[in-house]
């Protein structure tokens, strides 16, 4: 595998960098409080950001998101990219491509998700159409107060359903998170919305419980399985998000220690400052190699859920981690609830509470791996007699 980024990859991600830069400052950042921030959102729209990863794949969604992450930027950057624009291009059929994608691109439209599925979550009433009516709730989907459509898999059969905000039935009320997502709870009450992808029910056999948990570890091609492949995608992306948000804190922590003096000499020369500096630095480069990697399958074809799930867990663990060094090398002023630190602090929390703990992100690994290598007999390897 190859991470080198392509010159498109490269070209965006400065691109990012420079209008993050720009625009997400802590100073501005401060005056404008919680919520999305528009004018930042249409300063991306306009130079063809959230379109350029129909160009650059995921592992250019990453790169950019990095550069979100540095900053804190509180723009539905990976969810309407991830929900939206991936999501209808990998599964949507002509109709849906043709008339969502050039909204989606450039701005018009937001998308979010309701992920992961949850049992008895959200039901839906299929019709033989392709159309559906959703009943059910969410207690928390990320942006959904600046969206325009939800992605949402049905609790049961995991199959997707996309809807408009607006639309009957359709009840949005906010949740106030961690960090400033505009985020908000969902409540469906026969809702119109329409099929992305086949229905679970479609699938060849006879039981749809037993179809899922077969398939649930089965390395599938994307197009056979949109849940598992959304939900992968959206684990990498938010994953690269994390990644930058660490490398913003340990970049602030290092500012902070190599012009902070204690007795004499700059914090960075003290040995313990140093160890958790460079413990910090490496949980960093594992969240960003693992996204990576993630990122690179999804794009090259390949079955990218083990790689997802891994990125998800450093990203949810070794994020913590950082986020919390971030804010202790900073002593005092590291609990200022003013200080641009905090924001990493709080950013890296609440996406950690986004792709779940690390025991659960774990456990659902090893179900996937053991489950393989046990429908795998090359895997295994043979009790001696």
């Amino acid at each position: 595998m190859d991470f080198t980024p392509t010159p498109e990859q490269t070209a965006a991600r400065e691109l990012a960098a420079e209008i993050f830069g720009d625009l997400s400052t802590p100073e501005r950042l401060a005056d404008r409080g919680g919520g999305t921030d528009a004018e930042l959102w249409k300063a991306l729209c306009t130079a063809g950001l959230p379109g350029a990863v129909t160009e650059t794949g995921l592992l250019g969604l990453v790169l950019m998101l990095e550069e979100q992450g540095r900053t804190t930027a509180q723009v539905p950057f990976a969810a309407s990219c991830v929900y939206g624009l991936l999501a209808v291009g990998a599964h949507g059929d002509a109709d849906q491509r043709a008339r969502l994608l050039p909204a989606f691109r450039d701005g018009a439209a937001i998308a979010t998700g309701a992920f992961p599925a949850r049992p008895g979550g959200v039901r839906a009433a299929p019709s033989a159409d392709g159309t559906g009516r959703l009943t059910g709730s969410v207690p928390v989907v990320p942006w959904l107060r600046a969206a325009t459509h939800v992605l949402v898999p049905d609790g049961t059969t995991r199959t997707l359903w996309l809807l408009r905000t607006d639309a009957p039935g359709v009840r949005r009320e906010p949740v106030e998170t961690t960090a400033p997502w505009s985020a908000g709870r969902l409540t469906l009450d026969d809702a119109p919305a329409e099929r992305l992808g086949p229905d679970v029910a479609e699938y060849p056999g006879s039981d749809v419980a037993e179809r899922l948990g077969r398939d649930a570890a089965a390395p599938q091609s994307p197009a056979a399985r949109p849940y598992a492949d959304v939900l992968a995608t959206a684990r990498t992306a938010f994953a690269g998000l994390q990644a930058g948000v660490c490398a913003g804190s340990l970049a602030r922590a290092v500012s902070h220690t190599t012009t902070r003096e204690q007795f004499g000499r700059p914090l960075s020369t003290h040995q313990g400052v140093l160890l958790r500096a460079a413990d910090a630095y490496m949980d960093t480069e594992a969240i960003r190699l693992t996204a990576y990697e993630a990122a690179w399958r999804r794009d090259a074809g390949l079955d990218a859920g083990e790689q997802a799930l891994t990125a998800a867990w450093w990203a949810a663990e070794a994020g913590t981690r950082v986020v919390h060094t971030g804010q202790h090398l900073h002593g005092g002023i590291g609990a200022d609830l003013e200080h641009p630190v905090h924001r990493h602090f709080l950013w890296g929390r609440q996406l950690a509470g986004y792709l779940g703990s690390g025991a659960e992100v774990l456990e659902e690994l090893g179900q996937l791996l053991t489950s393989r290598e046990a429908r795998d007999p090359q895997n295994r390897q043979e009790a001696t007699p």
